[in-house]
């Protein structure tokens, strides 16, 4: 009997029920099923997948963190993207894949798989609960073609193991990305053979770069770019860590030494000074595109370029260059060539893509944790989430495709059978590490620092985030009203209180 006291105190104090399944600290599932009642009437679900409507609630029941704000568009979006990330998942004799289109396409590989933003697919699927999706994802598109990679993994470029690094600081899963780490590093070097230049820089086309009919680029120009040159960055830092996390020292050595070359050249090579902006290079001439491009603020992704190249950032609030009103541009709008490609067949010379718009502000997040600079706010970030929110509707409804005009908010395929539930950028993940403001890190340390301004809303939760094994809920209160929890900030772990303040600000505990 003293034995089952003991593990019922444990079950309590963990917040697991005795069926297993996880137990929300403040936050009631239940009340937010109407969201997906809406979403499910919203729509003729004319392709199932693995989770059809009928199932998403259960599903989502099971996997997601639950997000509760006083702004309904905010809270309702945050719903949404899990209801359509949910539809991308396909069942596979291999095991379960994330798809970007719905529809096929014939530039897909095995399975209507397409490489481009499966960065994207990790960063935001990192926190469903059970990982078995991702890591059937991972495995199929780097051992599905008979054990190797599938044929497509390179066709476009990537930040996957930087992605999957990122994905190792939430849930911890030590086995799973060591086991991977061959495969990784295989496909490291398949890109230094395939992609670099021999002074040491990447090399991409820009329509495998995922961004087509640029202003600095072009479809056959093997111009070094912001964007894989960042990429690469991160993913050899990635492999520095997990290499060092194994205790292999020659890898993590190399690894390290490759990512500071990589920074090297970008600053010395891609940095104009003329426009205080990372900018492509162009092969032929070897000089300078000359053009602002939403590209030129990924390096921050990766929290790459040093301090003093932070100077970039006053252009991203500047309604002359990037900020528009319907999101931001994927290029300068003062440009001559600004929008000058034609309409409506995936142009990168200006309209607005959620692509790119999630890389700015995962890149800007990190720029307000991890840099001292004047150039942004919280202000700023919670501003241009807003509109992301906003953009995110078409015709009064929750909307997300491929990319819309940065005046009206009109989206360019809305009424395409392609572009609807489009699976190629990040919401959820800008919700939770940004705005809400969990940092994922590797030690037993729990950071939260909200980038929501002061005075702007009196409460929010963030619960059932699965997060080191362990359920983190987050909340702000600022009278303690709303959750009866204290006043002001707080943060939880298993229901035991592991830091707080008074005030919206960065706080740490012990996980």
């Amino acid at each position: 009997m003293r034995i089952l006291a003991v593990i019922l105190l444990i079950v309590i104090s963990t917040g697991i029920n005795a069926q297993g399944t996880v137990k929300s600290f403040v936050l009631g599932a239940d009340r937010f099923k109407h969201y997906v009642d809406y979403f499910n009437k919203m729509e003729d679900e004319n392709i199932r997948q693995a989770i059809p409507n009928d199932s998403a609630w259960g599903w989502m029941k099971k996997n997601i963190p639950l997000f509760e704000c006083p702004q309904q568009n905010f809270e309702e979006i945050f719903y949404y993207r899990w209801w359509t990330l949910r539809k991308h998942i396909k069942k596979t004799e291999q095991g379960f894949v994330f798809t970007e289109f719905l529809v096929q396409r014939s530039y897909a590989d095995k399975y209507n798989l397409i490489s481009s933003a499966l960065g994207h697919h990790i960063y935001e699927s990192r926190w469903l609960h059970d990982k078995k999706y991702m890591d059937d994802n991972l495995h199929v598109w780097y051992r599905g073609n008979e054990g190797k990679p599938l044929k497509k993994l390179r066709f476009y470029s990537s930040w996957n193991m930087d992605a999957i690094y990122n994905r190792y600081l939430v849930n911890g899963d030590k086995k799973f990305i060591t086991d991977l780490l061959p495969e990784l590093e295989a496909d490291y070097a398949a890109w230094e053979e395939e992609r670099k230049f021999p002074g040491g820089l990447f090399w991409q086309y820009d329509v495998r770069d995922a961004m087509e009919e640029t202003i600095s680029g072009g479809r056959k120009e093997k111009n070094p770019r912001p964007s894989i040159n960042g990429y690469m960055f991160g993913n050899a830092m990635a492999l520095a860590y997990i290499n060092q996390m194994t205790g292999k020292t020659t890898g993590t050595i190399k690894y390290s030494a490759d990512a500071a070359a990589i920074k090297l050249l970008l600053q010395k090579s891609l940095w104009s000074s003329n426009d205080e902006f990372f900018e492509v290079r162009k092969e032929q001439g070897d000089t300078l595109a000359n053009v602002r491009e939403e590209i030129g603020f990924i390096p921050w992704y990766f929290n790459m370029p040093d301090s003093q190249y932070n100077i970039a950032w006053k252009s991203l609030t500047d309604t002359k260059t990037f900020c528009a009103p319907f999101g931001i541009t994927t290029a300068d709008r003062s440009h001559p060539q600004f929008r000058t490609h034609g309409c409506c067949k995936c142009e990168w010379d200006g309209a607005v893509w959620p692509f790119a718009t999630s890389q700015t502000l995962t890149a800007m997040a990190n720029l307000l944790n991890n840099y001292r600079q004047n150039y942004v706010v919280d202000s700023n970030y919670f501003d241009l989430l807003e509109t992301y929110v906003e953009s995110q509707y078409y015709r009064g409804r929750p909307y997300v495709g491929e990319y819309l005009d940065e005046k009206t908010g009109y989206w360019l395929k809305g009424d395409e059978e392609r572009s609807r539930y489009y699976n190629h950028s990040t919401f959820n993940d800008l919700v939770i590490t940004g705005l809400v403001g969990l940092r994922p890190r590797a030690d037993n340390t729990v950071e939260v620092n909200p980038l929501l301004p002061n005075q702007k809303w009196d409460w929010f939760c963030l619960d059932n985030i699965l997060y080191h094994g362990k359920i983190v809920t987050i909340i702000w209160d600022k009278t303690g009203l709303k959750y009866k929890k204290g006043k002001g900030l707080s943060v939880w772990v298993n229901g035991k209180k592991a830091a707080s303040s008074l005030k919206l600000e960065r706080v740490t505990g012990k996980l």
